[in-house]
């Protein structure tokens, strides 16, 4: 599975921006995504994933209520729209895949980098306040 996650660039604090992030897999309705963060000199951190049918998501505590993730099965993408964001959500915002044949809900288990099998290049958010 190859992912492109694009969308990311500079914005001002209380701005907002959506990253995306598409899939080479045909099967890409059958996969758990996830996206995750790197600030500098941070270690990667979880931000959101979500479930095959895009109806079951989980969220990191610092983006609740401000980001939302969601996947269009169609275009084998999923979406990351960040809002009311703030300098510390400045950081590389990877998209992340991992198959998941139990078609189930996610949770504290996806939130973890080393739950997911494959990985995008990365794209840059920068908030200025």
């Amino acid at each position: 599975v190859q992912l492109q996650a694009f969308g990311g660039g500079s914005v001002q604090a209380g701005g907002s921006l959506r990253l995306s992030c598409a899939a080479s897999e045909r099967t890409f309705s059958t996969y758990v995504m996830g996206w995750f963060r790197q600030a500098p000199g941070k270690e990667r951190e979880f931000v959101a994933s979500i479930n095959w049918s895009g109806a079951s998501t989980y969220y990191a505590d610092s983006v609740k209520g401000r980001f939302t993730i969601s996947r269009d099965s169609a275009r084998n993408t999923v979406y990351l729209q960040m809002n009311s964001l703030k300098p510390e959500d400045t950081a590389v915002y990877y998209c992340a895949a991992v198959w998941d044949p139990r078609l189930g809900r996610v949770g504290q288990d996806t939130g973890y980098w080393h739950h997911y099998d494959y990985w995008g290049q990365g794209t840059e958010v920068t908030v200025s306040s």
